[in-house]
């Protein structure tokens, strides 16, 4: 249920196999919160929940990006005490280069593990167990 009291934002589970052939997820650093997190964002007047993902993963990430499997939706109170929405997609980085900005300052490329031990927010962490059945079952 959309309410427009409740943010709408989109983001992505930002994945790339290494030159090893491992599995690497992408975390972004958002001084500002000091954590680290999913690219993702509010959506702007007139886009879809797919293209603000994109468009989130875009500017933080500098990476392109195309959308898998939609993965669980995360509702919660965010640091201005509103309720948030963040729709999410596993998806998979495509080309691009990364480049530090005033929003998000580093970007590491991790390890399922070392993603979940370095991630911020818990129900961050919960996704990313989603996301791995998703990319083997869509990438076999």
């Amino acid at each position: 249920m959309r309410h427009e009291s409740v943010v709408q934002a989109a983001g992505c589970v930002l994945w790339r196999r290494s030159p090893a052939h491992q599995l690497e997820l992408a975390l972004v650093y958002r001084p500002k919160w000091d954590d680290w997190s999913w690219p993702k964002g509010k959506l702007k007047r007139g886009e879809t929940h797919e293209e603000a993902a994109r468009r989130e993963v875009l500017e933080e990430t500098g990476h392109t990006c195309r959308l898998g499997a939609a993965l669980p939706t995360a509702l919660y109170v965010d640091h201005q005490h509103r309720f948030k929405e963040v729709r999410y997609w596993a998806a998979e980085a495509t080309g691009g280069t990364f480049q530090p900005s005033e929003e998000v300052s580093d970007l590491v490329w991790l390890t399922p593990d070392e993603a979940g031990e370095r991630i911020t927010r818990e129900s961050d962490r919960d996704l990313i167990s989603v996301a791995l059945m998703s990319i083997v079952t869509h990438n076999e």
